[in-house]
């Protein structure tokens, strides 16, 4: 078997596996509804790869996914370089998604976390800090979930242990959630 054959049924059997998620992305998907509806904001992080896909989701409801409607707040807590070298500087890198959270975060917001293992300790200090704040959580995770499991709201978990299937399951799963949301928000 060659090596694309071998990604694309290891992809197929990745994506086979998030139908067992149907009924907590449906939850995911009226917590953020109820969320963008009622005028509050989403926030996204994640690291790496995953920090690529958290703009991407916060582009889709910002600028569009599929309809042209009106923007909805989102904000990717990954795409400001200067406030993440700073406090990595003057606190420790833990704390970059927490610290935006605790200042920008509040009730009624959303935060949408993403990380292929489930053990980014970043990711683990944000959803801490939505706790604290009373913001709903949204985590898309991978494997087993790692330590990260249980914190948010709603966990989406990817199984497997191949990050790049991992990661194309996350993104069936975070556009098959803005489809939904989008077929409720209103267009003006």
């Amino acid at each position: 078997m060659s090596h694309l054959q071998r990604a694309i049924e290891e992809s197929i059997a990745t994506l086979r596996s998030l139908l067992a998620l149907e009924e907590p992305l449906q939850r995911a998907a009226q917590i953020l509804t109820r969320s963008l509806i009622s005028g509050k904001k989403l926030l996204v992080c994640g690291n790496g790869g995953s920090a690529s896909d958290a703009t991407h989701l916060a582009t889709e409801f910002l600028c569009r996914f599929k309809d042209d409607r009106r923007p909805y707040p989102a904000i990717s807590l990954t795409a400001n370089g200067e406030f993440m070298t700073a406090v990595c500087n003057d606190y420790h890198a833990d704390e970059i998604f927490a610290r935006q959270v605790w200042g920008l975060a509040e009730k009624g917001d959303v935060l949408i976390v993403i990380t292929t293992s489930g053990k980014s300790k970043n990711v683990v200090r944000a959803l801490e800090e939505a706790k604290k704040k009373g913001v709903e959580s949204i985590a898309f995770l991978g494997r087993d979930g790692g330590f990260t499991k249980g914190i948010a709201t709603v966990d989406l978990i990817v199984p497997g242990t191949v990050t790049a299937r991992i990661q194309e399951g996350q993104k069936v799963l975070y556009h098959a959630l803005c489809e939904i949301v989008e077929e409720k928000l209103p267009k003006a």
